[in-house]
């Protein structure tokens, strides 16, 4: 028996845009713009009978779509609102580990 790998390649295409820029949508020609391919490979085995010629095949997949990773900073108002919701957080834990510790050592009338 003959043997010969088959290689399956997925291509993805990454755009990565880490600028400052306000714009929602991603631009080709912005500075802080970068283009990464992202591959995904498999491979395996194949085997051949005698009377067959082993070939080594690479089989491309191209992706029509693409990721777009982009960076965008947070507003005061999302910092505002994690503020109270820790602060609102704390509060009602402690106010329930109170009541439960009040429940639990409560003097005991007669």
């Amino acid at each position: 028996f003959h043997q010969a790998f088959h290689h399956y390649i997925k291509v993805v295409s990454t755009h990565l845009n880490m600028g400052s820029s306000s714009k929602s949508e991603y631009s080709v020609n912005d500075v802080n713009a970068v283009t990464v391919y992202q591959m995904l490979e498999q491979s395996q085995i194949v085997f051949y009978d005698e009377v067959n010629v082993p070939e080594a095949r690479f089989s491309y997949d191209m992706s029509p779509m693409s990721v777009v990773v982009q960076k965008e900073g947070r507003k005061w108002y999302d910092y505002l609102t994690s503020l109270c919701a820790i602060i609102g957080g704390t509060f009602t834990t402690l106010g329930l580990i109170d009541a439960t510790l009040y429940k639990v050592f409560k003097p005991k009338k007669l």
